[in-house]
């Protein structure tokens, strides 16, 4: 389904208030769902030219339980409601009604949208290979650790003495 411009729906209300035309006759023209039309209508009905203005806000649970509850206590469908309440699809209700029938009042908390953070995995397996001091496995840690230094002087020491004991054989000119 095309996204229309503010231009585009206001120009259909205006001609279903004008009367000339149907909802079915002009949904047709416009190559949409007569529902999708109508839900346009009484949005604008309700709220004015401020139910389409593209809102990006996280609903709260007591704002979630308010609308679920409207919705029991009126028996207004999930489409009435989103116009009252102002809720850009009524599907994003539905989702809600499912959630807590199945879930209960924690399926309705917001997550966290995006990607999550990335996080440095090198840090993670440092902090986990640090033994406590004192213990048996810091202390292997520490003496392999020597073993090592230790190892690497031997070698730079003979490597050293090799040089010293090597006569040049290239002579610069």
């Amino acid at each position: 389904m095309p996204k229309f411009s503010l231009d585009e729906k206001l120009e259909a209300i205006y001609r279903y208030q004008n009367g000339a035309e149907g909802v079915k006759s002009i949904a047709k023209s416009l190559g949409i769902n007569h529902e999708v039309l109508r839900m346009w209508i009484k949005q604008y009905e309700y709220h004015g030219i401020k139910a389409f203005e593209k809102s990006y806000t996280a609903h709260t649970i007591p704002f979630k339980l308010d609308v679920l509850n409207y919705m029991n206590e009126n028996g207004t469908s999930p489409n009435e409601a989103a116009v009252i309440f102002n809720i850009s699809s009524p599907g994003i209700i539905r989702k809600w009604r499912s959630q807590f029938n199945d879930h209960g009042m924690n399926a309705l908390k917001p997550k966290k949208k995006g990607r999550p953070l990335m996080t440095d995995k090198r840090k993670k397996i440092t902090k986990k290979q640090e033994p406590a001091e004192g213990s048996v496995e810091a202390l292997q840690a520490e003496l392999e650790r020597l073993r090592m230094e230790n190892a690497y002087l031997k070698k730079l020491n003979a490597l050293v003495q090799n040089k010293e004991k090597s006569p040049n054989k290239t002579k610069h000119k």
